[in-house]
């Protein structure tokens, strides 16, 4: 199992919701979050989010793996 593995779209977003994003509105399953200074970011309400879509926006919201890692706990 990779680092990025069975994390759900409810965890990336409160992960995210610690380094200042916020949730807009969700539009169908998609959850929007925006931040004044970063890259808004489309979440998708799923029970598992794919590895290379949750790197993706990782890398939009300007941290690293590890960092989000971080913020998971």
């Amino acid at each position: 199992m990779g680092k990025l593995s069975n994390i759900s779209g409810k965890k990336a977003v409160k992960a995210f919701k610690k380094i200042g994003y916020t949730v807009d509105h969700q539009t169908g399953s998609h959850m929007i979050l925006y931040h004044q200074e970063k890259q808004t970011l489309s979440i998708p309400n799923h029970k598992e989010l794919a590895p290379g879509l949750l790197r993706g926006l990782i890398r939009c919201s300007g941290l690293t793996v590890d960092e989000f890692l971080k913020y998971l706990k």
